[in-house]
C-alpha cells in the first residue's frame, strides 16, 4: 500500500472531477526470493474537491528459491478525506484520512496474505513551504491471514521542486511486526517525479531495508507512467 512512488502517502486529493491513472511495474529482491507488480493499475478519481475514490488492481509475480508464481493479486480500493486545508503567509497545510482495504481477490499460491482481506487506516499530514514538499503520518493495519499480526505504520517524505518539470526526494519509514514472532522493518527509498507535460509524468522510487537485512529485503524499485485525464 503506498503513495506513488513512495510507500509514504500524503492527504492531497486529486483534483476535482479529475481522473489520476499511474501505470506502474515495482520488484523487490529478497534474500531467498524476489516480488514483483506487473503490471499494477493505480485508479483515482476527485470525486469532490476533498475526496478521492481509488482502486488499484494488479497481477503479480513471486519466487522462493526454485518455485516461482504468476496469479492476480489482491485488489486494493480506499477512500482519501482530507478535513483540514489551510493556506497562509505562502505556507499550506493539510490533514487527511485515507482507510484502504485489501480486496482477497489474489490467489493463495502468491502468498498467506493473498485471498485475505486486509485494513490500513492512516492519518497523513502535509506542509508545502516554497519549493519544498513534507508529508508523512502513520497508521494501524489490520492483517487476517494465517499466523499474521496488527501492525503500527510511520514514514516520513521530503520532496523538493529542482524545477517545473522535475520533483525529487526520500522518504524514512517503519513498521512493526506483520508476523507472530517477527521483527519490524524500517527503510528507506530516494526518487521523483518527472513532468513531461501537464498531463503525464515519470514516477521513479528505489531503496533497500535498513535493519535486519538478512531477513527482509534488499533491493526495491518502482516505475510509472502517470497520465491525468
Amino acid at each position: 500500500m503506498a503513495g506513488p512512488p513512495f510507500v509514504t502517502d500524503d492527504p492531497e486529493p486529486v483534483e476535482e472531477h479529475g481522473w489520476e491513472v499511474n501505470y506502474a511495474a515495482s520488484k523487490t529482491w529478497e534474500p531467498h526470493g524476489a516480488s514483483a507488480a506487473m503490471p499494477a493499475i493505480d485508479i483515482n478519481y476527485g470525486f469532490t474537491k476533498d475526496i478521492q475514490l481509488h482502486a488499484q488492481p494488479r497481477y503479480s509475480y513471486e519466487r522462493d528459491g526454485r518455485h516461482h508464481e504468476y496469479r492476480i493479486d489482491n485488489t486494493e480500493v480506499g477512500v482519501k478525506y482530507r478535513f483540514l486545508h489551510q493556506t497562509a503567509n505562502g505556507k499550506e497545510f493539510m490533514l487527511g484520512l485515507y482507510p484502504l482495504l485489501q480486496l482477497p481477490t489474489g490467489n493463495s499460491r502468491l502468498g498467506d496474505a493473498r485471498g485475505k482481506s486486509q485494513w490500513f487506516l492512516p492519518l497523513w499530514a502535509q506542509l508545502n513551504v516554497d519549493k519544498w514538499i513534507m508529508y508523512g503520518g502513520g497508521g494501524y493495519r489490520i492483517n487476517h491471514y494465517e499466523n499474521s499480526k496488527n501492525s503500527w505504520f510511520t514514514g516520513g517524505t521530503v520532496l523538493y521542486k529542482v524545477s517545473d518539470s522535475l520533483k525529487m526526494g526520500g522518504e524514512v519509514f517503519d513498521e512493526s511486526a506483520t508476523e507472530q514472532g517477527g521483527k519490524h522493518t524500517s527503510g528507506f527509498n530516494l526518487g521523483g517525479i518527472y513532468n513531461l507535460s501537464p498531463d503525464y509524468a515519470i514516477l521513479f522510487s528505489a531503496g533497500k531495508a535498513l535493519n535486519n537485512v538478512s531477513e527482509n529485503y534488499r533491493l526495491s524499485t518502482y516505475i510509472a507512467l502517470q497520465v491525468i485525464y
